[in-house]
């Protein structure tokens, strides 16, 4: 039975505009039927070409198969580690990690509230020395905040990138020199300054020794996450590892709200409950207008103009504006502040935004994992985290590129 593909299925995979398909459509580039159910756009999975849709492949054969096992130890540093999103999913891939490295205050009590046996360092990372843990880490992780160079030369150096956290995070490679360092940021870093930032990242990177893949944004919905959340990774593999780093294959699978929050696949139990923020009493007002699934073009017109000011009359749809998720739709990506002006996540039936517990599950966090500080803070450290099943699937291309090297040393 041939396997179909929505408008909106084909724009997720191929990342680009739902028009943009449609487009392609007209013009003969993409072949698409008409469903006898609904009338709609539907397009044949089994007739794309492999290299026009490079993601299709897993999505015809079912359920991805990421599944690996570590074949010995393997050990990681993690920078820049926030709540922990990112070190829980590569542990939970079988990376032991042997520091990690925060700033924030309430984060790192939140790391070793968890994981008391973890070796939290606090402050600037400016202040570590690496060295001591040369040769013994198999993988350097981190999210650094994504800053622009100053260039001084037709490439950017390693000494060029000084006073920037990316210059903290390669100098932790240098000293450290890992078989495998992963960065994640933003998908705005790819064209961050015209494309130079990351082009400079690549090149510091290639001078310390290392291979960099090509890279790529992965789409958390992608990877058992209910959350249309993309995330840019930079992988980069020791030189002398004769071995290519493979991406996470994408699962068939796109989780909801309702799988987030209600007992199912994702979680053996409904969400707890948990404190919450609420919106100010001007705002429920106005968003207990909008229908699950809606937004501020929901509104009647006049409270639309009201609201919108200026933006009104501006292009764009703007969807993540007075938003309301419903249950059957992965909610949008999570911002710091729930409740925050222009970018409301409302809950599918009550009036308010989402609690600290309804935070941390649509970013796949376990239900044990607690936040400390304020709920300002915990709100903080959940938005700003790599969703943590995201960070397993991840974990698990660098486990296989592991497991690889070390039996070929072997022979």
């Amino acid at each position: 039975m041939n396997q179909f593909l929505t408008v909106g299925q084909v724009a997720e995979v191929l990342n680009v505009s739902k028009e943009t398909v449609r487009r392609w459509d007209k013009s003969g580039k993409l072949k698409a039927t008409r469903s006898k159910s609904s009338g709609y756009r539907q397009y044949d999975a089994t007739k794309f070409h492999q290299q026009e849709l490079p993601l299709l492949k897993p999505l015809q054969s079912g359920k991805s198969s990421n599944e690996v096992r570590p074949k010995r130890r393997f050990t990681s540093i993690e920078l820049f580690a926030g709540a922990g999103g990112l070190a829980l999913g590569l542990e939970k891939a079988g990376l032991e990690c042997l520091l990690l490295n925060e700033i924030d205050r309430s984060a790192c009590q939140t790391l070793r509230l968890n994981r008391p046996t973890w070796n939290v360092v606090e402050g600037d990372i400016s202040k570590i020395d690496f060295h001591e843990f040369n040769g013994q880490v198999d993988v350097i992780t981190g999210g650094f905040p994504c800053q622009a160079f100053s260039y001084a030369g037709k490439k950017l150096g390693f000494e060029d990138a000084r006073g920037t956290l990316f210059y903290e995070f390669a100098r932790a490679v240098k000293e450290v020199q890992p078989l495998v360092a992963v960065g994640e940021n933003v998908r705005g870093l790819l064209s961050h300054d015209g494309g130079k930032t990351i082009s400079g990242m690549v090149s510091i990177l290639e001078e310390l020794g290392y291979a960099v893949v090509l890279p790529r944004v992965l789409k958390a919905i992608h990877y058992q996450v209910p959350q249309k959340r993309e995330r840019l990774f930079l992988v980069a593999v020791r030189k002398d590892i004769q071995q290519n780093f493979e991406y996470p294959l994408p699962d068939q699978q796109i989780y909801t709200l309702k799988d987030a929050l209600k007992k199912g696949e994702l979680f053996k139990r409904d969400v707890p409950k948990s404190p919450g923020q609420a919106y100010p009493e001007k705002k429920a007002k106005l968003m207990a207008l909008v229908p699950p699934g809606g937004y501020w073009r929901d509104l009647p017109l006049d409270l639309q103009k009201q609201y919108m000011q200026k933006s009104f009359y501006l292009g764009g749809g703007k969807t993540g504006i007075a938003r309301r998720i419903s249950w059957d739709e992965p909610s949008l990506t999570l911002t710091c502040a729930p409740a925050q002006k222009q970018t409301e996540r409302c809950h599918p039936e009550e009036t308010r935004p989402f609690t600290v517990r309804e935070y941390a599950r649509i970013q796949t966090f376990p239900d044990d994992w607690e936040f400390a500080g304020s709920m300002t803070a915990q709100y903080k450290q959940i938005g700003n985290a790599v969703p943590v099943n995201l960070a397993f699937c991840v974990g698990q291309s660098i486990v296989r590129l592991l497991n690889r090297h070390f039996e070929v040393s072997k022979i």
